[in-house]
């Protein structure tokens, strides 16, 4: 029986698997060195482009309808010819010509756009629910990145924008949402604007609109608020308290060294009460006879 030897094999160095899963990020900007392709491809390009040249003057003038196109001057109109761009900064405003059956256009207004983010069930930081909506404006810098870096960026920005509005305000406690709105909504809209930036997106502004709290939160929280004043009312009557007792003292003080003090304040007295019931009649006793009483009971 004869041995067999096995030779070991060298080993492979297999690529990190966090390489392996992560796509490829891909973003389309145009530079000023921009070209269409060249070789063959460009050939058949002028063959098709004068076959449509030629269709268009032989039905001429009815060729007018398909051929020139307006864009509104709010507006900027992205023209894809047999795949590929035509103009690096895109067509418009106003008049231009389109070739039918080699040209797609895209219409892209350039105007500030704004819409409501759908209200967010969100967990604070203090594990309280709440929920929060808030309102995006933003407009397109770049029409041609906008059509070709992203699906639908409207859509794309609505959606980035309820998750970062999520993402912030699950790190804020309940009171930090509610006293320090601008601070967030600074930070969302620093948040989307760079994220938006390759999609030639600018977020302008972002406003939360209301923090909805559960109802039997607000039950809790008038409650505190409640025991809150009426604690503040209990501590400022007991200092009125206070003060007016010091106001009494100091003046049975003055009375207590001036007898006749005491004789002019029971006059005033009588003029007070025979002004408020002029029915009433009043026998003035002086003092000094019920001070002879007084020490005969003593």
């Amino acid at each position: 029986m004869q041995g067999t030897s096995i030779t070991p094999q060298p080993e492979r160095k297999l690529a990190p698997v966090k390489q392996q899963l992560e796509p490829e990020k891909t973003s389309f900007q145009l530079n000023d060195n921009f070209e269409p392709s060249s070789g063959g491809n460009m050939v058949v390009g002028y063959l098709l482009t004068l076959t449509s040249i030629l269709l268009t003057i032989l039905t001429f003038p009815l060729s007018l309808l398909f051929v020139i196109k307006v864009v509104q001057q709010y507006e900027k109109a992205v023209i894809f010819r047999l795949g590929e761009i035509k103009n690096k900064k895109g067509a418009g405003p106003g008049l231009f010509t389109y070739l039918p059956c080699l040209d797609e256009m895209r219409i892209v207004d350039m105007r500030t756009i704004s819409f409501d983010v759908a209200p967010q069930e969100i967990l604070t930081k203090d594990s309280v629910t709440v929920t929060v909506d808030a309102v995006v404006y933003y407009r397109i810098r770049d029409a041609i990145m906008s059509v070709c870096n992203v699906d639908d960026v409207q859509k794309a920005t609505k959606l980035l924008a309820q998750t970062t509005l999520r993402n912030m305000l699950g790190t804020r406690t309940l009171a930090g949402i509610l006293s320090e709105r601008e601070i967030i909504a600074s930070g969302i809209q620093n948040t989307l604007d760079e994220a938006t930036d390759p999609w030639g997106v600018v977020v302008e502004r972002v406003e939360v609109k209301d923090v909805k709290l559960p109802l039997s939160l607000q039950r809790a929280m008038a409650a505190e608020a409640e025991a809150d004043r009426d604690a503040r009312a209990k501590v400022v009557a007991a200092q009125g308290e206070l003060k007016a007792s010091q106001a009494l003292k100091d003046a049975a003080d003055i009375i207590t060294e001036s007898p006749a003090a005491l004789q002019l304040r029971y006059l005033q007295t009588l003029c007070t009460v025979a002004a408020e019931k002029n029915s009433t009649i009043i026998f003035p006793i002086p003092v000094d006879i019920m001070k002879s009483f007084m020490k005969k009971e003593a």
